[in-house]
């Protein structure tokens, strides 16, 4: 009997451990239920005595918000007439007439017509003006863009008529136009820089976005393209699992991509399988302070792995997983269930103070406030969230992703004139005329460096000063003299993206942007692959 003691003694205890857990779970789920019956009693409470008239469907749409705050700042509510909206950026296509607009002047101006979508085929022209919508005036204050949004979607198959102003016609012209699936594409800048590099702006990560990669990979690959640059600013994130496959087909097997935890949702590892197709090709990835998310996913397991190089500035720093709980009513939640993790083991999620969502989204001003755009000394780590790469090199957690290599905002020309004619638009405005009234002309040009030789032989300076002065923006010419550069690649931008649309645009502005320079430059040196930080012996 005696040896079998110890093993008494300690089922003795598990059992007693296992009582205590049971009695405090118990404790802790009647105090949870408690909770919910007291908020249940409140509303009954309010309903049945209340002095005036209320209505709780209204209460409890403002309240859900309001409780979501008190957890983190990325748990949302989103009531059900809003939730179709939030979801369609992340799809492949939605159903309208597929044009892209800007509200100007209380009018909307089509600046791009999407080839053989539905007003392609009735004739849309981009610079035609929507003046009606159903026989209906749609300019002036209700011109919206969520209005807008609301008048020209719907499902496919329903038809709607437009009045459109057209530049050099009297009368208004009508269009019937049958709505159809447009495609959402998350890639629209995709070539090959020095017939050498290829180069990819991937605007978010979508249901296509994997495809449209795969499709630009092996173009450049076809075309014996040396390595890739993906740039990931301005991208805000959105499906984590294309992250994922985006990631694979450049890491080796058994390489880490990510890994989720939290407190209901066990630890999950995702692998890479090996099947990528890219494994050795030279690959730089472009961040910047609006890169969240799948962003920091991509970025965080690129740089973990030692698989290249990461250039620009500090990314966001969003390192919490949200999953979507729809209500019968048609209203969802997109509650934060795990935080994740790079291949080193950091979670880059930036502070955040429960319930004051202000601060947190104050945080990008703030950063621009203390000089982080401009200066890498600026950037304050984390020094307790050290971690390690493969190779050994240091990497922080606490707030985003660290560049490997930071290039700095440049605001050396920039000035007070220049800041007001961007912030108040007069630029796109000035810009948006010019091609409306030019655009016969401008159309004839094959790709931007003919249009771009053609502007610039324009005195399109002196016609932009002249019209911004007729808005209110009177001339100030040393402060002109000191932004000329800045203005005039503004308005030779804003011309080649009216007419010759997006691609044309990027590769103008990638002509001297910084941060793509510094990509080269890098890739050209054979630099893109981190090396192992020098021992001190």
């Amino acid at each position: 009997m005696k040896k079998y003691q110890p093993t008494l003694y300690l089922l003795t205890a598990l059992i007693g451990v296992l009582i205590g857990v049971y009695i405090s779970k118990k404790e802790s789920i009647e105090k949870v239920f408690y909770s919910y019956n007291k908020v249940d009693e409140l509303m009954h409470l309010v309903h049945g005595n209340y002095v005036d008239s209320i209505s709780m469907e209204d209460i409890i749409e403002k309240t859900m918000p309001k409780v979501l705050t008190e957890l983190d700042p990325h748990s949302t509510y989103i009531p059900a007439k809003d939730l179709e909206a939030t979801n369609a950026d992340l799809k492949s296509s939605f159903s309208g007439i597929g044009i892209r607009f800007i509200i100007q002047d209380d009018t909307i101006h089509i600046n791009e017509v999407i080839r053989k979508g539905p007003s392609e085929k009735v004739g849309l022209l981009p610079g035609d003006r929507i003046v009606t919508v159903d026989d209906t005036l749609f300019v002036g204050k209700v011109c919206t863009n969520d209005a807008a949004m609301r008048k020209l979607k719907g499902p496919k198959g329903t038809e709607v008529k437009l009045g459109i102003k057209r530049y050099g016609e009297k009368e208004l012209i009508d269009f019937t136009i049958t709505r159809d699936d447009i495609p959402l594409h998350s890639i629209e800048a995709a070539y090959i820089i020095n017939d050498k590099w290829g180069y990819v702006q991937v605007d978010r990560f979508a249901e296509n976005t994997f495809a449209e990669l795969m499709m630009a990979l092996v173009r450049f690959a076809y075309n014996k393209s040396e390595g890739v640059i993906i740039d990931l600013r301005g991208n805000g994130g959105g499906w984590m699992g294309i992250a994922l496959q985006m990631a694979n087909e450049f890491l080796e097997k058994g390489d880490v991509i990510v890994y989720t935890e939290g407190e209901h949702h066990p630890k999950i590892i995702e692998y890479a399988d090996g099947n990528g197709n890219f494994k050795e090709t030279p690959i730089v990835v472009l961040t910047d302070e609006t890169s969240a998310s799948a962003s920091e996913i991509f970025a965080g397991t690129i740089q973990d792995n030692d698989r290249g190089t990461i250039i620009g500035r500090r990314s966001f720093g969003k390192g919490l997983v949200q999953q979507p709980f729809e209500f019968e009513d048609g209203s969802a939640v997109r509650l934060t269930i795990a935080r994740y993790y790079t291949p080193s083991g950091r979670c880059i999620q930036k502070p955040y103070t429960k319930g004051d969502d202000e601060e947190y989204e104050m945080d990008i001003v703030n950063r621009y406030e203390r000089g982080e755009f401009f200066s890498q000394d600026s950037i304050h780590q984390n020094d307790t969230l050290v971690y390690k790469t493969r190779l050994g090199r240091t990497v922080y957690g606490g707030g985003g992703i660290m560049p490997d290599i930071f290039v700095s905002s440049d605001t050396t020309d920039v000035t007070s004139y220049y800041s007001q004619a961007i912030s108040r638009r007069l630029i796109m405005q000035f810009c948006l005329r010019y091609s409306d009234a030019n655009r016969k002309q401008l159309s004839g040009f094959g790709g931007w460096e003919a249009m771009l030789a053609h502007l610039q032989s324009q005195p399109l300076l002196d016609e932009f000063v002249a019209y911004a002065d007729s808005k209110g923006l009177k001339r100030r010419y040393n402060s002109i003299m000191k932004s000329r550069k800045l203005i005039e690649r503004s308005i030779y931008a804003n011309i080649i993206y009216d007419i010759q649309g997006m691609l044309e645009h990027v590769k103008y502005i990638n002509t001297f942007d910084p941060t793509v320079l510094k990509a080269i430059e890098v890739l050209e040196a054979g630099e893109s692959f981190p090396k192992a930080p020098e021992s001190n012996i």
